[in-house]
């Protein structure tokens, strides 16, 4: 038999041009379920790069359509990691991440990324970090909420200017529970 990595790459291969396998998995948590989805990376850790973690009811939530393969075997290293965080044994995550989105966008995750484990941000301060003006925290709200990597990219850490916790795409209470965890302020 071959090994996992191989047969992936050999289906990669087998699709036609520009498009790429949709890997998932469903995993449990303290928040309850995740769907994890990603695409085969020979570079990423566990042979997958993580498209998106996401929690049920959630707007953005991608559906695994028919032609996606359920592969939990390719998220096990995620899964590990994600289970480290949960038990509070580890701060960060070393995975390959799978998204686009526009430069602003990207600009925004990763100042979401630089908010230490612990600690809080505001949407103001975000903007201030990126370059933006004050008047873009709406659209730095925006790209926080388009964030679909759920726990991975820290968009938990970031409340509202008077450290109110505000929207979060998994809900205020799983918001909550993960600043919890990290110990940071919950906010009012």
């Amino acid at each position: 038999m071959a090994p996992l990595a191989l047969v992936r790459t050999a289906l990669c291969r087998e699709r036609t041009e520009g498009l790429m396998i949709m890997l998932y998995t469903d995993i449990d948590s303290p928040l309850g379920p995740l769907l994890l989805t990603g695409r085969p990376s020979a570079t990423a850790p566990g042979g997958t790069a993580i498209a998106s973690l996401t929690v049920p009811g959630q707007k953005t939530a991608p559906v695994p359509g028919p032609d996606w393969t359920r592969d939990p075997a390719a998220f096990a290293e995620a899964e590990r990691q994600l289970a480290a965080y949960f038990a509070g044994e580890s701060q960060d995550f070393r995975l390959e991440f799978a998204v686009g989105g526009t430069e602003f966008r990207r600009k925004v995750w990763e100042a979401l990324d630089a908010v230490p484990y612990g600690e809080t941000s505001t949407y103001g301060e975000l903007a201030a970090r990126i370059g933006a003006p004050r008047a873009a925290v709406r659209a730095v709200g925006g790209a926080i909420g388009a964030n679909p990597l759920l726990v991975l990219r820290p968009c938990h850490r970031v409340i509202g200017a008077d450290g109110s916790l505000t929207g979060y795409a998994g809900g205020l209470d799983r918001k909550r529970h993960l600043l919890a965890l990290e110990g940071a302020a919950p906010g009012r």
